[in-house]
């Protein structure tokens, strides 16, 4: 009898603590949802995001077209109708990145954090329920960019100018591309404001890897700077949304994405090393 009783005790004890680790969950999900709607810098980083990336394809595609007639034949042979549209995406990063970092450097500002930590003591749990939150506002706006930028500019570039349609080769992996990459470097501002913890300083690291480190590898003599600015994560996820073409670069849009999704895995994993180790 006791042992049946025994058994059907340990039987519901397992659902009763997978209920709470559900209910746990979803507690956290909803209060990483309400903390992220509420940051004062989220509608307009990215409302400005696609202003940005709208405007860029609108501009550099408008303007291709009317200097096509001028262009030499060596810039006709190298122009990329997609990179060409979706290239205001290099501004709008800087804003998704920032984005990111004030996502979790806001709460150490403000001190919420020590409430976050005492609601839910599991640092872990919260830190990826953060991430996913993140992550799935982040892709599908900036993914649903990416499409309308490139539609966008594919329909300015009319007559003689080079023009393509979503059913062309390594057009849809483009398009997805530029979403995963304004993604990933949102994520990797987040997990850079993880390590940091102070928004100024983290919004330098963050813009110097994006934009410093590219200029100082150009500026290296011969082969050496090429081959350095290859795997620089901005550089290399850059290549998701660009054709195929033969350059410098040797790195294909996964490869690409691949480097920056390294990085942004290794500062994720120092970032929670920190998390642990840290009292708050």
């Amino acid at each position: 009898m006791s042992a049946q009783s025994g058994g059907a005790q340990s039987g519901s004890a397992q659902p009763a603590s997978g209920r709470g680790l559900g209910v746990r969950f979803r507690a956290t999900a909803g209060s990483e949802w309400i903390k992220f709607r509420s940051l004062r810098s989220g509608p307009a980083s990215l409302l400005a995001a696609a202003v940005l990336v709208l405007v860029g394809a609108w501009l550099l595609t408008w303007g291709y077209r009317s200097d096509w007639g001028r262009m030499s034949a060596a810039d006709r042979t190298s122009f990329d109708p997609v990179y060409t549209s979706l290239r205001g995406i290099e501004l709008a990063q800087l804003l998704v990145g920032a984005l990111g970092v004030t996502t979790v450097t806001g709460e150490y500002t403000s001190g919420l954090v020590r409430g976050t930590f005492v609601a839910t003591p599991q640092r872990v749990q919260v830190l990826a329920v953060q991430a996913a939150v993140f992550t799935a506002v982040v892709w599908t706006w900036c993914t649903a960019l990416s499409f309308a930028a490139l539609l966008l500019g594919q329909g300015l570039l009319t007559g003689p100018v080079p023009h393509v349609g979503l059913g062309d080769p390594g057009v849809l992996t483009a398009a997805f591309g530029g979403g995963l990459y304004l993604t990933l470097v949102g994520l990797f501002g987040l997990f850079t404001g993880l390590l940091v913890r102070r928004t100024p300083a983290a919004l330098a690291v963050l813009f110097g890897i994006l934009t410093v480190a590219p200029l100082i590898a150009s500026m290296l003599p011969g082969r050496l700077g090429a081959n350095l600015a290859e795997f620089i994560p901005g550089s290399a996820g850059e290549q998701a949304w660009k054709l195929p073409h033969t350059g410098p670069y040797t790195l294909g849009p996964w490869q690409g994405l691949g480097v920056l999704a390294a990085c942004v895995a290794a500062t994720a994993a120092a970032g929670l090393v920190l998390l642990r180790r840290r009292d708050v």
